[in-house]
């Protein structure tokens, strides 16, 4: 963060992730304190926090958090989602009260399984019935938003600072084997609960530090597939557009960070493995709508693994620490000391080269 005389000069917002390898669970203590180091990167109008794993009891059914404006909205919701899935367990989700986090709205999960009969007859997939029931409830139930709605794993956010909301919700009960974090310092679009990150859809998880200058190309594409972007802030975007590359087109991590985060044409061109060359080229030609532009940092989480991956040009920072089975990504290396002041390799990716990492085949 910089300062010019009495003018600040913010390089955006803060992420966090930390991950085990070897699956084992960790307290969300440790992702709302590793916030604390990088306070000046929020200016308190959202943080927010995905984890994975946290729901081992409920592990076969989606995980549904929603805002509600109002009783009669939540009421209205829940007659929707009895039409088209089994609700095995829904709640209030636990908060504390804390004076700063205000204006709260109505904080609530519920536990589904798409109903098999509404399966046959729409002829969906599961994950896809769940995708559009999610872009259902956030276009047409007014006073409702669903932001989270994967399989053991739950996105918790709000305005406020991240490490009061991580105190808000309670964190400290949950135990996950991953965790992402953002604080937010919106400079363009409007700061509000549900414009908070992580930006989820089904299991996968985005938090961004930077900003979108092809939002708008990247939008009109991607709701072409059904996708709709209500949250108010650019990041969203990110989020559709990996579940698109990944889930409905099958692209690997890989491929996907070359879609988003591309390679120059003349990178490209000087490709020496000609099947690679093709390969990117080929990304280039087909997607060139969903190139992001702009600075950007981002995490992905998802189920069984979390992806790093910087614009290009590098324009945001971002660092990676390992510690035994453990792996943090931060935007400044102080977050990572507060999770693990003896971390090792600390070292900072290089623009659009992925950081992948997965946790053991069969640990979770």
């Amino acid at each position: 963060m910089m300062k010019e005389g009495q003018v600040r000069i913010p390089s955006g917002c803060a992420i966090a992730a930390v991950i085990s390898r070897d699956a084992k669970k960790m307290s969300g203590e440790m992702i709302t304190n590793a916030m604390k180091p990088m306070h000046d990167r929020s200016n308190g109008l959202g943080g927010g926090f995905a984890g994975y794993g946290i729901y081992p009891e409920y592990k076969d059914f989606y995980a549904l958090h929603l805002f509600f404006d109002s009783r009669s909205t939540r009421k209205e919701c829940e007659a929707y989602l009895k039409e088209y899935f089994e609700i095995v367990h829904s709640e209030r989700i636990p908060t504390r009260t804390i004076p700063a986090i205000t204006d709260e709205p109505i904080i609530w999960r519920f536990f589904v399984a798409p109903l098999k009969s509404m399966l046959a007859s729409m002829q969906l997939d599961e994950k896809e019935f769940v995708a559009r029931a999610v872009m259902k409830i956030n276009t047409q139930l007014s006073g409702a938003y669903a932001f989270s709605s994967g399989k053991n794993m739950g996105t918790f956010k709000a305005v406020g600072f991240p490490e009061d909301v991580g105190v808000f919700y309670k964190l400290d009960e949950y135990e996950g084997y991953s965790w992402t974090a953002h604080g937010r310092y919106p400079t363009n679009t409007p700061g509000w609960w549900g414009g908070a990150h992580p930006f989820t859809l089904l299991d996968y998880s985005v938090v961004h530090n930077g900003e979108i200058s092809s939002y708008d190309a990247n939008r009109r594409f991607i709701e072409m597939f059904g996708y709709k972007c209500t949250l108010q802030t650019d990041t969203e975007v990110i989020t559709y557009i990996l579940d698109y590359l990944v889930r409905v087109q099958g692209l690997t991590l890989t491929e996907a960070a070359n879609v988003i985060a591309a390679p120059f044409w003349s990178t490209i061109e000087g490709e020496k493995d000609e099947n690679i060359k093709k390969r990117l080229a080929f990304l280039r030609t087909v997607f060139p709508s969903l190139l992001i532009t702009g600075p950007f940092s981002i995490v992905l989480g998802f189920t069984g693994g979390i992806m790093a991956l910087n614009d290009r040009l590098k324009l945001r920072s971002m660092v990676v620490g390992e510690k035994d089975d453990r792996v943090f990504i931060a935007s400044e290396e102080a977050a990572i000391r507060t999770m693990e002041p003896n971390a090792e390799n600390i070292w900072a990716p290089a623009g659009g080269e992925p950081v992948i990492v997965k946790v053991k085949e069969g640990a979770y």
